[in-house]
């Protein structure tokens, strides 16, 4: 541990640097969030991601989950090569139709990178930008068949 609330030190700093949080809290590392399980059922959003073999997953995921790092917990192939910075498609899902709409409007940056992303659809969106709420009980998320990727072809990545 150290180096501010529950990230190994290796992670964010060389060692014997100092480092310090500017904030009370629980300073959390990306993904870390998601790796924790509901505290309570009040918290529970089920959603459905469907891979590209089409076969289903059943997740139980919770109130504020990026569903990028909810994908990656539960071993879902869903890539996020740019750790969730807004700079790829790899991590571009569809929405289930009634439940395209509960998700938070689409930013500019967003459908920018969406436009390049291949096989693009009326109901195509980045995991990378949807937090679970409880309005999306029952989401169900499809990967694309294939995604416009960084890395060479064949190239299974891991989760960060």
């Amino acid at each position: 541990g150290g180096g501010g609330g529950g990230c190994p030190s290796r992670w964010l700093r060389p060692t014997g640097a100092q480092i310090r949080c500017l904030h009370a809290g629980t300073c959390l590392c990306h993904g870390e969030y998601e790796r924790q399980d509901p505290k309570s059922p009040d918290e529970v959003v089920n959603v459905v991601f469907i891979d590209r073999d089409e076969e289903r997953h059943n997740i139980k995921g919770k109130v504020g989950d990026n569903v990028l790092y909810l994908a990656h917990r539960h071993d879902i192939e869903l890539e996020g090569a740019c750790e969730a910075s807004l700079a790829c498609t790899t991590c571009h899902v569809y929405v289930s139709q009634e439940h395209f709409d509960k998700i938070p409007e689409i930013s500019e940056e967003e459908e920018d990178l969406l436009d390049l992303a291949p096989f693009l659809a009326e109901n195509s969106r980045l995991g990378c930008q949807i937090q679970l709420t409880k309005d999306m009980e029952g989401m169900v998320m499809t990967l694309p068949k294939v995604t416009r990727n960084f890395y060479v072809d064949g190239h299974v990545p891991q989760p960060h």
